[in-house]
């Protein structure tokens, strides 16, 4: 929840004016729902993609102060964010509401970016691939692995976001390995073809070493995000991996 208007115009053009022609790496902005048309509007045309940071499980009714998935697509949007730590963990959002909507945002052809992760007295109880595991098996169950060919989950280990630690490369390697091998133990080809983020306060001092690993595909990019120069050399070094 941060920026104005004045803010996001400044940072997007920021951003479209720092891309290098042809990038390596795909791009979005997810900014909260209330300047989603107005950023879109300013990506319109560029190979910036425009996402949204939630969504309702709901497809209509009477859901005061929700946002469906067909507004978003509306506005723009080509990309949803579900089941972000700050939803599971401040809101108590369940895995079975995160996968409702997923299932939400892929049936109004949006694609779903799926967080999981843990918090630090499970990762310290050695509980992290528990707590993972379980978050993910909520998608699959409801929609099944075919769901992931249009889909994107990003790793949070929630111990690591706006508290200045980031896992090693080795600790977010292993996440990734497991969240694949979990997929691959229903489809091994869609888990080769699954997009696997890393979301644990990345910056450009270390995302190319946390880019550098074999699972990690790029990042889901918290405060880095709000400063162009920065978002920009962490894309650059996601386009080198």
């Amino acid at each position: 929840m941060h920026g104005t208007r004045a803010d996001n115009a400044r940072l997007v053009e920021e951003l479209l004016a720092g891309l290098p022609d042809g990038a390596a790496a795909e791009c979005l902005v997810c900014p909260p729902f209330v300047y989603l048309q107005e950023v879109g509007r300013l990506v319109r045309d560029t190979p910036v993609q425009l996402g949204a940071q939630d969504v309702c499980a709901e497809a209509q009714g009477a859901f005061t102060g929700e946002v469906s998935a067909a507004m978003l697509r509306d506005v723009g949007c080509a990309y949803v964010i579900v089941g972000h730590s700050e939803r599971r963990w401040i809101y108590h959002e369940s895995d079975q509401l995160v996968a409702r909507k997923f299932a939400a945002a892929q049936a109004k052809g949006l694609v779903p970016i799926l967080c999981v992760g843990e918090q630090l007295a499970e990762r310290e109880a050695q509980r992290t691939e528990q707590v993972v595991g379980r978050q993910l098996d909520a998608v699959l169950e409801l929609c099944g692995v075919s769901a992931l060919h249009e889909a994107v989950i990003a790793y949070e280990p929630v111990w690591a976001i706006g508290t200045g630690r980031s896992a090693t490369p080795a600790q977010a390697q292993a996440v990734h390995a497991f969240i694949r091998e979990r997929v691959a133990a229903r489809d091994a080809k869609i888990a080769a073809a699954t997009r696997v983020l890393y979301g644990g306060s990345v910056k450009a001092s270390n995302a190319a070493e946390l880019f550098s690993q074999p699972d990690v595909d790029g990042g889901l990019i918290g405060g880095a995000s709000l400063n162009a120069e920065e978002f920009l050399a962490i894309l650059a070094a996601c386009g080198s991996r």
